[in-house]
């Protein structure tokens, strides 16, 4: 899918635009070849330079062919499998085409555009590509935070459930959880290098705002850098918690269930015996002696389970 943003001149707008044009923002989602082609030649800019952007695999960094800089960034992608969210990231190509256009290319839908798009974000200008830039930048920092703060809801209702868990499901979620930290940390710390380098103003001119939003995304990704370590210690801790109380409260239960059957087995036993054929003198012939039974039997069982309850057997 190829879109093209351009800010108007006069009102500062950011318009959906059909042509390209200088000054304007290409987004490119999981384009397809037709279309990589068209802006190959439109904007020349290689076919297998944009390819290598889309590429799930590539990890952030700073590249650069005939003019064109790309930055790599990782950004946040959410799966759903077997009813359960987790987070894997993916791939967001910002080409920096001379100084002409700013192409963004993702492989998979995200919604870290979503608030370009609907004028959530002040002060974006397509034609100044470095504050563009930083702000995409800025929003990816953004987005972790949100998430790792749903995370953080999620192991609260974790640790809530704990107490009487005696599924592996309890387990499997902490699992699924500290998988998706173990990617978001990794992506945090690689766009961090390339944020810092950005800093550095190795890669592109850095105007007095921009390095104040700059010190603001490279703040943000820190912090979730930081929370997101926090939360897999937390995790780490939580999952050999949860694998103890499993165990317990499994014990507790076959602690239960062996009670009950020796209680239930006293009325059993006492039928048995009674139902031998030997003689038992008057109380065969007791028209009462069925009542008695009964009587005897829960007698017994009651004793039986008042000493296994007083030995916390039960």
């Amino acid at each position: 899918m190829l879109r093209i943003y351009q800010s108007n001149l006069e009102t500062n707008v950011l318009e959906k635009v059909d042509e390209i044009s200088s000054g304007c923002w290409i987004q490119l989602i999981s384009p397809e070849e037709k279309e990589l082609e068209q802006l190959s030649q439109q904007v020349n800019v290689s076919v297998e330079f944009i390819k290598s952007v889309l590429d799930d695999d590539e990890k952030p960094r700073i590249d650069e062919e005939n003019g064109c800089k790309a930055i790599l960034l990782d950004i946040p992608i959410i799966h759903k499998h077997h009813h359960m969210e987790s987070i894997k990231t993916a791939t967001l190509g910002i080409l920096l085409v001379r100084d002409e256009y700013i192409i963004t290319v993702a492989s998979q839908k995200t919604s870290i555009f979503s608030d370009f798009t609907k004028g959530k974000v002040k002060e974006l200008y397509t034609y100044k590509k470095s504050r563009l830039t930083i702000q995409v930048a800025y929003r990816i920092a953004v987005t972790y935070l949100k998430i790792l703060r749903n995370i953080n809801r999620k192991i609260e209702v974790a640790e809530e459930n704990m107490l009487h868990a005696t599924k592996n499901e309890e387990i499997l979620n902490l699992l699924e959880i500290e998988n998706s930290l173990t990617y978001i940390i990794t992506a945090l710390r690689s766009n961090g290098i390339v944020l810092d380098k950005i800093f550095r103003g190795n890669v592109m001119n850095l105007y007095e705002e921009d390095q104040e939003l700059l010190e603001d995304a490279i703040i943000e990704n820190n912090q979730a850098t930081s929370m997101a370590e926090l939360y897999r210690g937390i995790l780490e801790s939580m999952t050999d918690t949860v694998a103890t109380i499993i165990s317990n409260n499994l014990n507790t239960i076959m602690k239960f269930l062996a009670g009950i059957t020796i209680v239930i087995s006293i009325p059993t036993m006492v039928a048995s015996f009674m139902g031998m054929n030997v003689p038992l003198g008057d109380f065969s012939s007791n028209p009462f002696s069925f009542i008695y039974l009964i009587f005897i039997s829960m007698l017994l069982s009651l004793f039986v389970a008042y000493i296994l309850k007083k030995r916390n057997m039960l």
